[in-house]
């Protein structure tokens, strides 16, 4: 995914499934567009927050 992208899902009002490497369940909670960053919570527990390259970010394409 793109910083863009990944900016443009931080602020729509629907909820988009993202995966971090494809694999665990993130909500993204804030984006550094110029650095190409993300801060992610890592499934249901809010104290678990990485910091990770958009790069790692997977979108879910809705069925």
């Amino acid at each position: 995914m793109d910083a863009n992208r990944a900016k443009q899902i931080l602020e729509m009002k629907d909820t988009v499934p993202v995966r971090l490497d494809g694999e665990q369940s993130v909500w993204i909670e804030s984006v550094d567009v110029a650095n190409s960053m993300a801060t992610v919570q890592v499934g249901t527990n809010p104290l678990n927050t990485q910091t990770v390259s958009v790069d790692r970010l997977v979108e879910e394409k809705k069925h």
